[in-house]
């Protein structure tokens, strides 16, 4: 399948107005196998109740029907189940949950997908993209910053993009590039396939597939013609002053040097948004004072200088050892309190389920994955607070484990001598200009 998709590739790349007539021929019996394989193991089934293990046991006579019913137009892409994951602030974040066999289909479909548009995509996009990852946007952000007249960030927020999706303008955003009936009709379906929740059947009228392969595709597709060719092609060439964003899937930032230009330009996104069924959450965007001038003239104004938060990063203006300005970086307050909070009640279920030698891997397994996140440049005291709250909450529920105590501090470090745990550790180092200085 690859080879096919590197020709697909190669053909988008030649032809920036190629439209692709002839692609539903990729999801035949070897390719969706080969998807098939690609799968994470362990996931919950989907409405029908078929797990990967399920499917697995007949596989070719399962695959085989698939094709012939996608040959005849007679499949239909089950309803995705919806279920409600707890958040930090007490809401719940819905999650869907697909059937193992939309999930072989959505992963042919979204490898047609990105071997077509990821040359489109521009640079400034981030999210969900080949070789590309969270700590190189917030490099860009910070380069973006450093070496350019920044002055004033737009943080905005898109209030639910992914359940406020228009269907009719997110099959003319992909229309633009493939013209495949077949490849359009089956992609509709998907769209269209509805919600069970708790047993309700609700339709599906706008949105992407919830929890779908398929939605991060779908949407860089969508944002690629919503905002970051109008950014690119219409926005920057109107104002007479820098503009610069980066955006991970639907989470962004815009630097911009003057005031004015960021609020007609916040005006202008308002706008825009709306055109195609989308709105910013007016709570969370705003208008920030940020840049190597900011500190200087909050002081002028006798109050603190901006900040604002990116892919779970508060950014703060900050000074160097020479007393240069530089991006300052910590964990985004409300994220830090959510991983804290994780921590505390998983320590709390596991203490007494088992013993620590069995839960104490997955202990390290967390901590590290924290660290390598959040270990970047300048947020070291933010990732080692985190590791002494860990330590600290391992100690209190291990001594939880009945009415006698099983450590005292002493012992506990000898312990912890003997079975250690994860270090803080900087992983990513986006203070590469500051060093060159």
């Amino acid at each position: 399948m690859q080879t096919k998709l590197n020709l697909i590739t190669k053909m988008a790349v030649t032809d920036s107005k190629c439209k692709f007539n002839n692609l539903i021929y990729l999801l035949n019996k070897n390719n969706l196998q080969e998807c098939f394989w690609e799968l994470k193991k362990g996931k919950a089934s989907g409405v029908d109740g078929v797990t990967l293990e399920a499917y697995e046991e007949n596989l070719d006579t399962h695959l085989e029907d698939l094709v012939a019913r996608m040959k005849t137009f007679s499949y239909r892409p089950k309803p995705v189940k919806r279920v409600l994951i707890p958040k930090a602030n007490g809401k719940k974040r819905p999650l869907g949950i697909p059937s193992v066999e939309d999930k072989i289909v959505q992963m042919g479909i979204t490898k047609i997908l990105q071997a077509i548009f990821e040359v489109d995509f521009l640079d400034l996009s981030y999210g969900f993209r080949p070789k590309r990852n969270c700590h190189q946007a917030l490099d860009a952000v910070d380069k973006m910053i450093m070496k350019s007249p920044v002055n004033h960030i737009i943080d905005a927020d898109i209030k639910g993009f992914f359940d406020n999706v228009e269907h009719d303008w997110l099959i003319r955003c992909v229309e633009q590039r493939i013209s495949d009936k077949n490849m359009i009709r089956l992609l509709k379906r998907f769209l269209k396939a509805g919600i069970i929740e708790e047993g309700k059947y609700t339709s599906s009228e706008k949105g992407t597939p919830q929890g779908g392969l398929i939605s991060p595709v779908l949407a860089n597709i969508y944002l690629h013609y919503v905002l970051d060719l109008w950014f690119e092609k219409v926005e920057k060439r109107k104002f007479g002053c820098y503009m610069g964003m980066v955006r991970y899937c639907d989470d962004f930032v815009i630097c911009v040097q003057h005031k004015e230009s960021a609020n007609q330009l916040l005006q202008d996104l308002i706008k825009r948004l709306e055109k195609f069924g989308l709105e910013l959450s007016l709570e969370k965007t705003r208008i920030v004072e940020f840049g190597r001038y900011a500190k200087e003239n909050s002081k002028k104004k006798g109050c603190k200088p901006g900040s604002f938060d990116f892919l779970g990063i508060t950014h703060f203006c900050d000074k160097g050892r020479k007393g240069y300005f530089k991006v300052g970086r910590k964990t985004a307050r409300k994220k830090y309190s959510a991983k804290i909070k994780e921590m505390n009640q998983w320590l709390k279920a596991v203490r007494n389920t088992s013993s620590p030698e069995s839960w104490w891997p997955v202990l390290v397994a967390k901590l590290r994955g924290h660290f390598q996140y959040y270990g970047m440049s300048g947020n070291f005291v933010g990732i080692k607070r985190f590791y002494t709250q860990a330590v600290r909450l391992t100690f209190k529920w291990m001594n939880r484990r009945s009415q006698k105590k099983s450590f005292n501090w002493e012992q506990f470090n000898t312990y912890l001598n003997r079975h250690p745990l994860p270090k803080p550790k900087i992983y990513h180092n986006l203070y590469t200009l500051w060093q060159s200085k």
